[in-house]
């Protein structure tokens, strides 16, 4: 099984997102010689929530169970990859579309395009993260849900989870 179908398999679907990480991940593979991650030699930090990040968690390994995938929530079609042992690491962003294809096109253009032609390649701007960490859980005294500590707040006294807190906000 390819890299395509062994992510569409994943996906469930081939749709010209799936492709965009199908991309990124031959991209990083070129770029920094890595493979399948079996623990977090590789961390990839997507800025995304689509369909892509599918294909690097099939393709590479990196998922959020295991603390190597992250989420940074810019909204744009960009992936950080990093080597832990190294400190090598790549930031992979889609270039703007030229032109108006539909999806079968565009998805067959972003799997056969040149790519340099889809991609562009900087240093990421901000630092690999850390290893992920075991927290101690604390039970929530409003719902009685557990919740790790660095997701616990003190309100009124009590330990609350996120969902239970009453934010303070006077408008900034």
């Amino acid at each position: 099984m390819n890299a395509w179908e062994k992510a569409v398999s994943f996906h469930g679907h081939e749709c010209p997102g799936l492709a965009i990480g199908v991309r990124a991940v031959e991209a990083a593979r070129g770029k920094l010689g890595i493979d399948f991650s079996g623990d977090e030699e590789i961390i990839c930090v997507t800025e995304n929530d689509a369909c892509g990040v599918d294909a690097i968690q099939s393709l590479l390994g990196c998922s959020f169970g295991k603390g190597n995938l992250v989420y940074r929530g810019t909204g744009k079609h960009a992936f950080s990859f990093f080597i832990r042992d190294t400190g090598e690491a790549v930031r992979i962003v889609l270039k703007p579309f030229q032109g108006e294809m539909d999806r079968d096109q565009r998805t067959t253009y972003l799997l056969n395009a040149d790519i340099d032609e889809i991609f562009e390649f900087k240093q990421p701007h901000f630092e690999m993260p850390q290893r992920a960490r075991h927290f101690t859980s604390y039970v929530c005294e409003l719902c009685g849900e557990a919740a790790p500590e660095h997701k616990i707040r003190i309100q009124e006294g009590k330990k609350v989870c996120l969902d239970c807190f009453q934010d303070y906000n006077r408008g900034w």
